[in-house]
C-alpha cells in the first residue's frame, strides 16, 4: 500500500469528478507513478452511462484517508496449523526470533496465538502424565518429536486414551501400574513389552532403536497396540514426548488483542498503550492473518498521499484529509479553504470543466490519452458545460472536446443526447438520492449553505416527489444546522433552473436573484451553473 497516490473528486461525485479522477490516474501512471482513482460516493446514472459506454470500471469507494493499519509496512508472519507440535512451534519461534505465532484454521482464519510463555509453562508441567490423551495428540506428532519410526499402527487415525508410563520396573510391579490404553515407554526387554501388550496399551515406544521381536509384533496386532521405535533412551523419550502435543492445546484463544487492516492507527496506538506485548497479529476483513505489527511500525508510519480533483473545499473532500498528505489540486472552482503544511502543485483555471485541464496536461506532457480515457474526458466536458450551454463554457473547453472526441471516435452531440437522457430520469430514485446526487456544502460569510443540482428532462416526474423533497430539505436544515438549502432543478433543454429553497434564510435567495419565492420556489431563466451563476450572487449578498 505504500507509495500509492489516491486521486479523488468531491463527495456526491458528478461525471467530471469521477472521470477526472480516472483520467488523471492514467496520466500519473504513464508518468511513472502509482496512482489509484477513488470515489467518495455513489455513481449517478449519467456517470454510469459514460463508464458503461467506454467500458471502464468505477473507482473504488473510499470512506476515509485517515492512516490505517493497511498503510503500515507491517511484518509478514508464517502462521501454523493447530496440529503443529510444541517442538516444531518452538523451533519456528527461535528460528524467526519472534515471541508469538498465529494459529490458523484450514482457511487461514486466526483461531489463536501460541507464545513462548504458553509453550514453556506447558513443558514445565511434566507431572500431567495424561497430557497426550487430553490434548488429542496425533501419532505423527509423536513420531516427529521422538525422531521415531512406526513399526505398526492399526489405522491412520490412532487415538491414545491413557497415561504415559515408563516401564522401568519389574513385570510384576508394571502390571499394577499399566492400564488399558496407556502409552508405554520401554527398552528391549520382552517381558516389559509383553506386559504392555497384555494390558492392551494403546502405544508402545521402544527406546534405543532396538529391533522389535516378530512374536511381540504379532501380539501387538491382536491387541491393536501401535508400536514405534525411537533412537532416544527412555529418560529422554519421556522428557520429549510432552513436546509432541499440538499447539491447539496450549494456545491462547480468548481475549486476543488483534488489529484489522482497516483499523485506524490512532486507535491502534491507544490500544497498545494499555498493553505491553511485543507484537500484535493483523487480520483482514475475513479474519485471515496477514502479518503482525509492533510499536515500531507506528513510529515509522507514513501519511496517505492524495491528489484532489474538481474541488478544493475541505467540506466537500474526503474524510480524514487532515491526516493525509495533499500532493496536488486540479480544479476549476473558486479557491476555498484547503490548507497544506508545505507547498504543492495547485492548478486552477477558469474553464468549464476539470477534465479540460487534465486533457491539457496530457498533451502538454506529449502523452496521448487512451481511447477510453479520451471518451471519459469528453463525457465530463459535455456534462459540466451542458454541451456548452452553460455560461462557464470557454473556447478551451470546445477545442479540447473536439480533440478528445476524435480520439474517442464519438460524435459529441449524439453522445450528449444519449448521456443526458440516461442521466436525467428520476424514475426509481428516492428523495434522498435525488437531493444528494450532486450536493455541495459551502460556508459563506459564516452562513452554512447546501446547494444541490439536478439536470433533468423529467420535470413531470419531479412533481410526484416535490413535497417529499421539500420536507427532506427542511429536516436536513434542522438536523444538520444548514441556514439555507437550495435545490437547482435545471432543465437542459429550456436553459434555465427552478430554484427551490429551504431553511431560515431563504430571503437570501430572493435578494441574490431578485425574485419572489412562491411556495419556496421560483424559475430563473438562464441559470445553469451553480459555480458561476449561483454561488457568486449568494456570496455577494451575504457579504453585504
Amino acid at each position: 500500500m505504500k507509495d500509492v497516490i489516491y486521486i479523488t473528486g468531491h463527495r456526491n461525485p458528478d461525471t467530471d469528478s469521477i472521470c477526472s479522477a480516472i483520467s488523471y490516474s492514467e496520466l500519473k501512471n504513464k508518468l511513472g507513478m502509482n496512482a489509484i482513482p477513488i470515489r467518495l460516493g455513489d455513481i449517478n446514472r449519467e456517470t454510469q452511462f459514460a463508464l458503461d459506454y467506454f467500458k471502464v470500471n468505477p473507482p473504488k469507494l473510499v470512506k476515509t484517508v485517515k492512516s490505517q493499519v493497511a498503510d503500515l509496512d507491517f511484518d509478514s508472519v508464517s502462521p501454523i496449523c493447530p496440529d503443529t507440535s510444541l517442538k516444531t512451534a518452538w523451533s519456528i519461534i527461535k528460528k524467526n526470533n519472534v515471541k508469538t505465532l498465529p494459529v490458523v484454521d484450514d482457511e487461514d482464519r486466526l483461531i489463536g496465538l501460541a507464545s513462548q510463555s504458553n509453550i514453556t509453562s506447558c513443558y514445565m508441567d511434566i507431572w500431567d502424565n495424561n497430557v497426550i490423551e487430553k490434548s488429542g495428540t496425533k501419532l505423527e506428532n509423536i513420531i516427529d518429536t521422538l525422531s521415531a519410526k512406526c513399526i505398526y499402527a492399526p489405522n491412520d487415525n490412532v487415538k491414545f486414551t491413557g497415561k504415559v508410563v515408563v516401564a522401568a520396573m519389574r513385570p510384576e510391579s508394571a502390571k499394577e501400574v499399566i492400564e488399558e490404553g496407556d502409552i508405554i515407554i520401554c527398552g528391549d526387554r520382552n517381558d516389559a513389552q509383553n506386559v504392555a501388550i497384555n494390558s492392551k496399551a494403546s502405544l508402545i515406544i521402544i527406546a534405543g532403536n532396538h529391533k522389535v521381536d516378530e512374536e511381540v509384533l504379532k501380539k501387538c496386532k491382536t491387541t491393536n497396540s501401535t508400536v514405534i521405535v525411537t533412537p532416544y533412551d527412555t529418560f529422554t523419550a519421556s522428557r520429549l514426548i510432552t513436546q509432541s502435543i499440538p499447539v491447539s492445546y496450549i494456545m491462547t484463544k480468548k481475549d486476543l488483542l488483534v488489529f484489522k487492516t482497516d483499523d485506524f492507527t490512532e486507535d491502534v496506538r491507544q490500544a497498545m498503550l494499555k498493553t505491553r506485548y511485543r507484537s500484535y497479529p493483523v487480520v483482514d476483513s475475513q479474519n485471515k492473518i496477514v502479518g503482525s505489527i509492533s510499536r515500531y511500525h507506528l513510529i515509522s508510519q507514513k501519511k496517505k498521499k492524495v491528489i484532489l480533483v474538481d474541488h478544493n473545499e475541505k467540506s466537500q473532500s474526503v474524510h480524514g484529509l487532515d491526516d493525509a498528505e495533499i500532493l496536488e489540486v486540479i480544479d476549476h472552482h473558486r479557491i476555498a479553504d484547503i490548507q497544506t503544511s508545505s507547498p504543492i502543485f495547485f492548478r486552477n483555471e477558469a474553464v468549464g470543466c476539470t477534465a479540460t485541464i487534465i486533457a491539457s496536461m496530457f498533451f502538454e506532457n506529449g502523452i496521448r490519452p487512451s481511447k477510453k480515457v479520451a471518451g471519459l474526458l469528453s463525457a465530463a466536458i459535455i456534462s459540466d458545460t451542458l454541451l456548452f450551454k452553460s455560461p462557464t463554457s470557454t473556447n478551451t473547453d470546445k477545442h479540447m472536446l473536439k480533440r478528445l472526441a476524435n480520439i474517442a471516435d464519438i460524435d459529441p452531440e449524439t453522445f450528449a443526447k444519449q448521456m443526458f437522457k440516461a442521466g436525467s430520469s428520476l424514475e426509481g430514485k428516492t428523495p434522498d438520492e435525488i437531493l444528494n446526487q450532486d450536493f455541495k456544502e459551502f460556508m459563506l460569510s459564516g452562513t452554512k449553505i447546501g446547494v444541490s443540482q439536478i439536470s433533468t428532462m423529467d420535470t413531470e416526474g419531479f412533481e410526484t416527489i416535490r413535497h417529499d423533497i421539500m420536507e427532506l430539505m427542511e429536516n436536513r436544515c434542522s438536523n444538520e444546522k444548514f441556514d439555507l438549502m437550495l435545490l437547482m432543478l435545471t432543465n437542459i433543454l429550456d436553459g434555465g433552473s427552478e430554484l427551490i429553497a429551504a431553511g431560515k434564510k431563504t430571503d437570501i435567495v430572493e435578494k441574490a436573484f431578485n425574485i419572489n419565492l412562491k411556495n419556496n420556489s421560483a424559475y430563473v431563466p438562464g441559470i445553469l451553473s451553480r459555480k458561476k451563476q449561483v454561488i457568486p450572487p449568494l456570496t455577494n449578498t451575504l457579504a453585504k
